[in-house]
């Protein structure tokens, strides 16, 4: 609807452009001939029948009124040699108090030759036959007026656009604010589902010991129910801003690693590169953030195929903590790189394609930090970036 819109803005205006043209080009041959009249008022009037016609005084004056009636159209009368006689409705760089070339300074009659020679190329031009060997040549422009609605509809066409893209990013921040409400709903409502047999669980663990059971089957029990609840917790952060602690990069991501390391496969060597000199405070929300390490960990053994090098490196600048995850798996091909974070992407055969949107929500929305892919080649491997900032640059 609005192109259908602009399109018949624009063809309208297009057509009062040309019938305004046309109104003008008819008010310049009026000019033209006034001019021409009034040029032969200084000759004497001869009748058919060879008789002599004085000059009326009503007809000079009606002849000046056509003249001095053009307000708008900047127009300039020139003789056969190109000598300016005349010339009204310029914006001349200096004021005068007459249009007569005789009272214009150097720089006006400079200004004025400039345009005369643009508008000799023009087809807006009027040949006034005076006499048998006089001419003069009448030369004008657009007006003021028909330059403005010339502009008007790509004008229009600008507003329009302008009114689409307003109304496309409203469409899509709706359209955001109902899919988070979802997020937000759907996961508030996993967090309370999980939390009664989670309670269930800790109880038959405790039962399980006090029965006798083998302390180390219970305490890795425990461990699992632990990372339930762990869980659960964070399905219950999302949809309300968390709760931040100062906390030192490098302890942070051990700490993310921690459960992660001894459940993935043996045959996937896991190297994490920090070091005292690259450490510093962040403010961070734990729970969220060993989501964040997790997720990543766990996409990179998938692309793996559980075997591989997997090398998290914790660097540092002046304001940001660098974080990068990198594997040896398939890789990701180059157009990928922003889709692998859009809800429903995954190369997987089972999953929802939510964690990596997960994670780019928990880092940009929750942590001011950035995440992004930083390089990948297919069948090579991935590396992923997070970047987080200083909040405190001394151990």
């Amino acid at each position: 609807m609005s192109v259908l819109l602009v399109t018949g803005f624009i063809y309208i205006s297009n057509r009062l452009v040309k019938d305004l043209a046309v109104q003008e080009r008819e008010r310049m041959e009026i000019w033209a001939n006034a001019t021409k009249e009034l040029a032969s008022l200084g000759n004497d009037q001869v009748d058919e029948n060879g008789n002599t016609m004085p000059v009326v005084q009503t007809d000079v004056d009606f002849l000046l009124s056509i003249i001095e009636g053009n307000h708008s159209i900047p127009v300039m009368l020139v003789d056969a040699e190109g000598n300016i006689m005349l010339h009204r409705n310029f914006r001349l760089p200096e004021p005068v108090d007459s249009t007569t070339l005789y009272d214009i300074s150097p720089a006006n009659l400079t200004y004025l030759q400039k345009k005369l020679a643009k508008m000799q190329k023009s087809p807006n031009k009027i040949e006034i036959v005076i006499d048998d060997e006089t001419k003069q040549y009448l030369y004008y422009d657009d007006s003021i007026t028909l330059r403005r609605l010339a502009w008007f509809p790509y004008i229009q066409l600008a507003v329009m656009l302008v009114f689409i893209g307003i109304a496309y990013f409203a469409l899509i921040s709706v359209k955001r604010a109902e899919q988070n409400r979802v997020w937000v709903g759907l996961s508030k409502e996993t967090a309370h589902q999980l939390g009664t047999p989670i309670s269930s669980l800790m109880a038959w663990t405790q039962m399980l010991e006090s029965m006798g059971v083998e302390k180390d089957v219970v305490a890795d029990m425990d461990k699992d129910v632990h990372r339930l609840s762990v869980i659960a917790d964070r399905f219950s952060k999302i949809g309300s801003m968390p709760d931040k602690e100062l906390t030192f990069i490098n302890e942070a991501v051990h700490e993310s690693l921690e459960y992660m390391s001894t459940r993935i496969p043996n045959r996937v060597k896991l190297t994490i590169h920090t070091s005292d000199e690259h450490n510093c405070g962040i403010m961070l929300c734990q729970p969220l953030f060993e989501w964040v390490m997790e997720n990543l960990t766990k996409n990179a053994v998938d692309a793996m195929g559980g075997e591989g090098n997997l090398d998290i490196n914790v660097t540092r600048d002046d304001r940001m903590a660098l974080i990068t995850v990198k594997d040896t798996g398939k890789g990701i091909p180059r157009k990928n790189f922003k889709n692998v974070f859009n809800p429903g992407f995954t190369t997987k055969k089972r999953g929802w394609g939510l964690g990596l949107t997960l994670v780019k929500r928990i880092i940009e929305e929750y942590h001011n930090g950035r995440i992004y892919v930083k390089e990948s080649e297919v069948g090579h491997g991935t590396t992923f970036a997070i970047e987080l900032p200083i909040i405190n640059n001394n151990l």
